[in-house]
């Protein structure tokens, strides 16, 4: 798929939005990516999967497990999982640390991939990575289904991104948005998971 048809998936299915947005790292931004919009097309969702398994296709005999973040990153990593025959996890937050619950464990045999839907600063991924680590675990790499770093090379492991674009982000200080006096939407869903 190249960069122009995905950018008019993410468009017309009302996943790419513009406003006044409050992301999870705290930054303000006027474009957001509401996977989640796209995602719910199975079609797309497989599509993107599979484009992301191409990239680890010298790996994907070894991947035992697809490991993801709570909530975006849970069902590109069930796709994942299901194209690769693979268990497919998620981690959630517990006393505002990522933590693998619901009976999900990693050992030294696995071999895993790491899942996201969108990474900007990337911060909850490299807790996610830390978290695998720390399990002994081997990580072939991270994929996602956006990434508004623009390319930057976020963490010490391979990672390919279906759509890749340099998102603009302000300090809420200095957020010409606030300035303008534009409202200020929080679409994320780290609260809900504060909250658990």
């Amino acid at each position: 798929m190249d960069k122009k048809e995905i950018l008019h998936i993410l468009e017309t299915t009302g996943a790419l939005q513009n406003g006044h947005f409050l992301l999870s790292s705290g930054l303000h931004t006027p474009m957001y990516f509401q996977c989640a919009v796209v995602l719910q097309y199975p079609e797309y969702l497989t599509r993107f999967c599979a484009e992301i398994l191409e990239y680890f296709q010298e790996d994907s005999d070894t991947i035992t497990a697809v490991v993801a973040p709570a909530i975006g990153g849970i069902v590109v990593a069930q796709e994942l999982g299901r194209q690769l025959n693979v268990r497919s996890m998620f981690a959630e937050r517990e006393n505002g640390k990522l933590t693998l619950r619901r009976g999900f464990t990693l050992s030294p045999e696995d071999v895993v991939l790491i899942a996201e839907d969108v990474i900007t600063t990337g911060g909850s991924v490299q807790e996610l990575i830390q978290l695998v680590e720390s399990t002994g675990a081997f990580i072939v790499g991270v994929g996602c289904i956006v990434d508004r770093s623009g390319g930057k090379n976020l963490f010490d492991v391979p990672m390919y991104s279906v759509y890749s674009t340099r998102a603009v982000t302000y300090n809420p200080e200095k957020c010409p948005l606030c300035d303008q006096g534009i409202p200020l939407v929080y679409p994320g869903s780290k609260e809900l998971l504060a909250d658990q």
